[in-house]
């Protein structure tokens, strides 16, 4: 991983274990539950920030090297991206 979004990425994962462990004690404590869904809305829009960090690594080292190698290297890029825009689309 490039160190930059590395160091970045895991403060992300860091802040998103803290979020999901306030969630857990607001269920426990049965807070208001617009409260609770405010909070797993951040989560949510946290698990964003955290996915673009990830892809923005992707493309900048394994993709680029993949598309520089060329022919089914190239294509199972293009395959792996194709298959992280479904995953992001299916989202219920």
């Amino acid at each position: 991983m490039i160190a930059d979004i590395k160091k970045r990425a895991l403060h992300r994962a860091r802040i998103l274990e803290g979020q999901l462990r306030g969630v857990e004690k607001m269920i426990e404590n049965e807070d208001y539950c617009v409260d609770i869904l405010t909070q797993s809305l951040a989560i949510q829009k946290s698990l964003g920030s955290l996915n673009k960090l990830l892809v923005e690594n992707h493309l900048k080292t394994h993709v680029a090297d993949m598309f520089e190698e060329g022919g089914s290297a190239r294509d199972e890029a293009i395959a792996e991206l194709l298959k992280v825009y479904e995953l992001s689309n299916n989202r219920g």
